[in-house]
């Protein structure tokens, strides 16, 4: 939480629509959407499959494997939130499934960080709220 001279982080809020993915994370799961007529998973949940509008998306457990696609270190405070969180590791990684997900790396160091390393979901249940997030950390098994 927060020090008390820092702000708390903003938490994210469930819609009828992602609910299923909120719900996962706190069963510490990865669920995705899948469109069965594109055989195509999709992120971010939504109400009709991208590309064919079909109303098809059915809720799946994924894998949480995921390659590192782009990142960014923050050194400074992306806002007041996270002055107490640095360096602060911002990534896009490419789940094994196909989509990409916007998320933060945890538990590497800076010298570790590359493009295309291997990475697991980390399910990260924020004290004091009903809410986990979705975060990745360096998988050395693959």
């Amino acid at each position: 939480m927060s020090t008390g001279l820092t702000p708390p982080k903003p938490l994210p809020l469930a819609t009828d629509v992602s609910r299923p993915f909120w719900d996962g994370l706190r069963e510490h799961r990865l669920r995705l959407q899948y469109s069965p007529s594109t055989d195509q998973w999709v992120f971010y949940p939504r109400s009709l499959a991208p590309g064919s509008l079909a109303d098809d998306l059915e809720w799946r457990e994924a894998s949480g494997d995921a390659t590192l696609y782009t990142f960014s270190i923050a050194h400074r405070p992306t806002a007041p939130p996270w002055a107490d969180s640095l360096p602060q590791f911002l990534a896009v990684v490419e789940l094994a499934e196909g989509p990409r997900v916007t998320t933060e790396l945890v538990g590497v160091a800076v010298e570790e960080v590359r493009i295309g390393m291997p990475l697991t979901a980390v399910f990260d249940d924020v004290p004091g709220t009903d809410v986990t997030l979705l975060k990745f950390t360096a998988d050395g098994s693959r």
